[in-house]
């Protein structure tokens, strides 16, 4: 959010959007967040992985934008698409009874001259970012594909997905697009989260969340979502349940959960391939040591 025309968080109704690259910790934010709201209502089971969009939605369902269009989505352009993509935003705000809490995985950026998030409807967002060289690897198995696959596809300036009976298309850019666009003009209603920080100390992470969403709850309701949502018990769930989110490509959508990863996971080619494309970015959030700055030369 790079201009005033977004609220503060602490506005009583509009969108906050849970944004991020793709495997960059979107999924799990939204488990703690349904365990959360569960325990601050009392309930004293873990909350299920397939019923995460209780709380929460998404933009992208195709059956929103034909209400518009008047016509399937398959049989519109995808600059029609766009035009359609801030009413649809407005739906979802009009139809809410106060905050409401959307995935997105959008750069924020112009799509064919519209925005991709519809400022006017917007109370704040929380953006999610993690290093790009662990992203690779999940992002692979995500997508069936292999890891340079998946670097190529992060690389891609202006990439976008495609469009399919359910779902209209999202623009996702390249990796470094993305966390630019969401990132490079800091913005009081946009709580930037590292992945790994989320990893590493949890409790001050998820709490300062918390308070970005207005989010009062007590120390052991807070240790306790942590718990709920971590990912021995997301794995667990999956397990037991299978996951609905999960591409019928990838093997298990909660695979890892872990940080540096590439270290055993990445060729030295395909490390100094990241580096070179993404450095910029990647310095700018703490994961450019000397050693792959060398690496890179």
């Amino acid at each position: 959010m790079s201009s005033s025309d977004a609220a503060p968080a602490s506005a009583e109704s509009g969108i906050v959007w849970l944004a991020s690259y793709p495997k960059s910790g979107n999924t799990w934010t939204r488990s703690f967040l349904h365990n959360l709201f569960d325990l601050l209502a009392g309930k004293e089971t873990e909350h299920s992985i397939n019923e995460i969009n209780e709380f929460t939605t998404w933009d992208l369902a195709a059956k929103r934008y034909e209400a518009h269009l008047g016509k399937p989505v398959l049989a519109a352009t995808r600059a029609e698409i766009a035009a359609t993509r801030p009413l649809v935003q407005a739906d979802i705000e009009a139809q809410s009874d106060g905050v409401v809490l959307v995935k997105t995985h959008h750069a924020l950026v112009m799509d064919r001259g519209h925005p991709t998030l519809n400022f006017g409807v917007t109370s704040g967002a929380v953006y999610l970012v993690r290093n790009p060289l662990d992203i690779a690897i999940s992002y692979g198995h995500h997508l069936g594909v292999d890891v340079d696959r998946a670097i190529d596809q992060m690389e891609w300036t202006g990439f976008e997905t495609e469009v399919d009976a359910r779902r209209v298309h999202e623009v996702y850019g390249s990796w470094s697009e993305h966390v630019a666009s969401w990132t490079a003009k800091p913005h009081r209603a946009v709580c930037v989260l590292r992945y790994e920080d989320l990893l590493e100390n949890p409790y001050d992470s998820f709490a300062r969340l918390s308070r970005h969403l207005l989010l009062r709850p007590s120390p052991e309701q807070l240790e306790e979502a942590i718990e709920r949502s971590s990912f021995a018990r997301l794995q667990a769930q999956e397990v037991r349940e299978g996951f609905r989110e999960k591409p019928d490509a990838a093997e298990a959508f909660f695979r890892s959960g872990t940080a540096g990863q590439w270290r055993e996971g990445l060729t030295r080619r395909q490390v100094r391939r990241i580096v070179q494309v993404h450095g910029a970015q990647m310095s700018r959030f703490g994961y450019l040591s000397d050693d792959l700055v060398k690496l890179a030369q």
